[in-house]
């Protein structure tokens, strides 16, 4: 083994799960290289890895360009994370071009009926098996050694001066309307963050950049929004220099995992235990109400079944704030 190839095209949550398994097997293997293929988006999360590569490849290509691009890569060993069909399909074609090389190898991710566990954490709470731990069983598979640093919490990067200025991140939106907190609860927080000091930065895509710009005027001198405003690797580092960071079930709470800053997560139709839940976060950090009703949903994309997302109105901004101050260690007088 000599070159290894990894595959993850979207979505940019589940890529960003990756980022410290590729970084630690990759220290753990020197004498080896790493191509890291994802969306084009997320290079700079894997910049600085000093063996390894990344090839941005958009998730819509056709599976004969993938197998071109996969081809030209050169890897005698696979790692796909994504087991989807335009991949697999690339990927036979990649295996029938190497027949006749028995040191050519792909492992693939094993995902598991979802509607499965949905209805085995109805029926007796069962959490599902980590998205992190199920990626590390494939490197494992591979043969890769890895290199363990124990378990560091990332809770202990935050500081506990009793007059330090904070900064929080706040990421309220996500891709479907089950994982999206209601606006109000987020300016409320905002407002509640800004009447004790801290200093607050929203984070959104272009499209939600004027309504967040709007929530600024809520506390003009401390309340700022970056969406929009920065490439993505400036968002990166804005992220990197948070005290902790606020979000929904998205890309967001991963991208900040990732880095090492803490994250309180709030969950709606989705549920921290269904495998998804951050990388290397206390898991008292997730807020769900945890409704018998919860999950109804692996993504989030089905509509409410009432029609009003209690799951999501059940976590208030005053319970979201008491998590904020326990963490960073201010006294809640």
């Amino acid at each position: 083994m000599k070159h290894v190839l990894v595959i993850r095209l979207s979505a940019l949550g589940d890529v960003a799960i990756m980022v410290p398994l590729v970084e630690r097997y990759a220290s753990a293997n020197p004498n080896l290289h790493f191509t890291v293929a994802g969306p084009p988006l997320l290079q700079p999360l894997f910049e600085g890895m000093p063996n390894v590569e990344y090839l941005g490849l958009k998730k819509k290509q056709s599976f004969i360009k993938i197998y071109h691009t996969l081809h030209a890569v050169g890897a005698d060993t696979v790692v796909d994370l994504h087991k989807v069909n335009r991949v697999g399909f690339a990927l036979t074609l990649l295996r029938l071009r190497h027949l006749l090389d028995f040191h050519f190898r792909i492992h693939a991710l094993r995902k598991g009926k979802l509607s499965r566990w949905l209805f085995l954490h109805h029926l007796r709470k069962t959490p599902r098996r980590s998205q992190y731990l199920r990626y590390d069983d494939v490197f494992r598979r591979a043969g890769l050694k890895k290199m363990e640093s124990g378990k560091c919490k990332v809770e202990s990067r935050l500081p506990r001066q009793g007059n330090f200025h904070f900064s929080i991140g706040i990421a309220p939106f996500a891709q479907h309307q089950g994982k999206i907190w209601p606006h109000e609860y987020t300016q409320q927080l905002i407002k509640l963050l800004a009447d004790r000091g801290y200093q607050v930065l929203l984070f959104g895509s272009k499209e939600e950049a004027p309504l967040l710009e709007s929530w600024t005027h809520l506390e003009p001198s401390l309340v700022t929004s970056v969406a929009g405003k920065q490439t993505f690797r400036e968002e990166l580092d804005i992220i990197k220099s948070l005290t902790l960071m606020v979000s929904m079930d998205s890309a967001n709470m991963h991208f900040a995992s990732a880095l090492g800053v803490p994250v309180v997560s709030i969950w709606g139709a989705t549920h921290p235990d269904f495998g998804f839940y951050p990388y290397n976060q206390q898991r008292s950090n997730a807020l769900c109400a945890n409704l018998p009703c919860q999950p109804c949903s692996a993504f989030g994309n089905r509509p409410c079944r009432f029609g009003d997302y209690r799951c999501l109105h059940a976590v208030t901004p005053q319970g979201v704030l008491e998590k904020i101050i326990a963490l960073t260690g201010q006294s809640l007088q």
